[in-house]
């Protein structure tokens, strides 16, 4: 099978598989043959062939037929029985040639074509069969045999017409595929195979009619031809996708090689993050290549976070070391008694600050607790020398002082206008003694809670 233009459109190629295959299906439906009416085996006649001919005085043989005698041949050489026998023998060869056709038609052996021309060929050679015998039962057997045959050769016309209907069916379903998979396959080496697989079982599938095959043949290549385009068109785009996958993560490559030797932690480490992010949505470049440049990236990577982790571990240590030397100055600020002595309280409290501050970072964990218990001791400190100043505070006594003066001043008007019989001013002045005894009340209880 060699491919075939595909000039047709998919339309005509449907149309004319449709109308050939309707055109197989019609030959197929023709009436069946009825079953013959059998016929038994016509008796030798070289036993008793005087029951089917006889010899005349002048040796003419006669056989004996539906339609009277008919000469057959002479006999002069002998006894007419001899020669009854003879021309008996004759019959019993075509008898044994009948039986022979019928037992291989029985047995379905050799080609029921041959079969019928023979059996026609004898049946037409007993009309005028130079042999005494049961030509009538012979002729009935003819006939039956022949009846068989054309029964045998409509059958396996039946049984080859089906066979090619059902090779059509089956090479009609293979183009389906092979068009559906033309059509929508996006599994490339899958559907290829099975194309493969489809074009083997194509050769397998024999007894369909050439201008069928053809046509169907036509649909196969144009799918397979279009499966190949669309495959082809996807190979091209993927490899122009990952030329430019690999050119993109060439500069990945080149960017995370050259933050190796940073120490800007946190800023780098985040770029390497954001690489990650931009090779993923790079896509894959072709594989050799791909590889390649991911063991170079990775390669960038950990060398960066190798050295960072050395950093940090080094840091780490340091500022454990600094978390201790907090602890021991936390140990003496508890220490540290501000009703003892405020002065010499807030000298060694400075002291530890000093030496606080220069001690240097801790434990990011550590930070709020060390702080905190420092902050603590500051405003243990603080609260004694508030409540010391607030105890010993000028201005707030000569406040007291002067309130007292002025409730004394008011109080000695009232009396002096009383004295004087000036009720209004009396009223007035001890109004304002009082006001400014609530103020001096307030005044004195500030002190006094100190």
């Amino acid at each position: 099978m060699t491919e075939q233009d595909t000039a047709d459109t998919p339309a005509q190629v449907a149309e004319q598989v449709a109308q050939h295959v309707q055109e197989q299906e019609t030959s197929t439906t023709a009436t069946v043959t009825p079953e013959p009416v059998a016929a038994p085996a016509p008796q030798s006649a070289e036993q008793h062939p005087d029951r089917w001919g006889r010899v005349d005085e002048d040796g003419t043989v006669y056989v004996t037929t539906l339609d009277g005698e008919r000469a057959v041949g002479s006999w002069q050489a002998g006894e007419p029985a001899e020669g009854l026998a003879h021309f008996a023998r004759r019959f019993d060869d075509l008898r044994t040639e009948a039986e022979l056709l019928f037992s291989r038609l029985a047995a379905g052996h050799g080609d029921p074509k041959h079969a019928l021309t023979s059996a026609k060929h004898l049946r037409e050679s007993l009309t005028e069969a130079a042999v005494v015998g049961d030509l009538v039962a012979l002729c009935a057997r003819c006939d039956y045999v022949i009846a068989k045959a054309e029964q045998a050769v409509h059958a396996g016309k039946q049984a080859r017409d089906a066979a090619r209907a059902e090779a059509v069916a089956r090479k009609q379903a293979l183009v389906s595929e092979a068009e559906k998979i033309a059509d929508e396959a996006t599994q490339w080496k899958v559907a290829g195979d099975r194309l493969r697989e489809i074009l083997d079982e194509w050769k397998a599938i024999k007894g369909v009619d050439r201008k069928t095959d053809e046509v169907l043949w036509k649909r196969f290549a144009k799918a397979r031809d279009t499966f190949n385009r669309r495959r082809g068109s996807h190979f091209a785009d993927l490899d122009r996708t990952r030329a430019a996958a690999r050119t993109r993560k060439q500069e990945l490559v080149d960017e995370a090689e050259g933050l190796i030797e940073s120490d800007d932690w946190v800023a780098t480490a985040n770029r390497y993050k954001q690489l990650m992010v931009d090779w993923k949505a790079a896509g894959r470049a072709p594989k050799d290549s791909d590889d390649a440049l991911w063991q170079r990236f990775r390669a960038a990577q950990d060398a960066f976070f190798a050295r960072r982790s050395a950093v940090f571990d080094e840091r780490d240590a340091e500022f454990t070391q600094n978390a201790k030397r907090k602890e021991e100055l936390l140990a003496e600020a508890e220490a540290i008694d501000p009703t003892g002595g405020l002065e010499a309280a807030r000298a060694a409290l400075h002291r530890i600050q000093d030496q606080w501050d220069h001690v240097g970072k801790v434990p990011r964990e550590r930070v709020r607790e060390l702080d905190g218990k420092l902050r603590a001791i500051e405003e243990r400190v603080r609260s004694a020398a508030d409540a010391q100043w607030r105890r010993s505070d000028p201005e707030a006594e000569a406040r007291a002082a002067q309130f007292r003066q002025r409730v004394e001043q008011f109080e000695a008007q009232a009396t002096k206008a009383r004295a004087a019989g000036d009720r209004r001013r009396a009223e007035q002045a001890e109004a304002q003694a009082a006001q400014w005894r609530e103020w001096l009340a307030a005044a004195e209880q500030a002190v006094a809670s100190r």
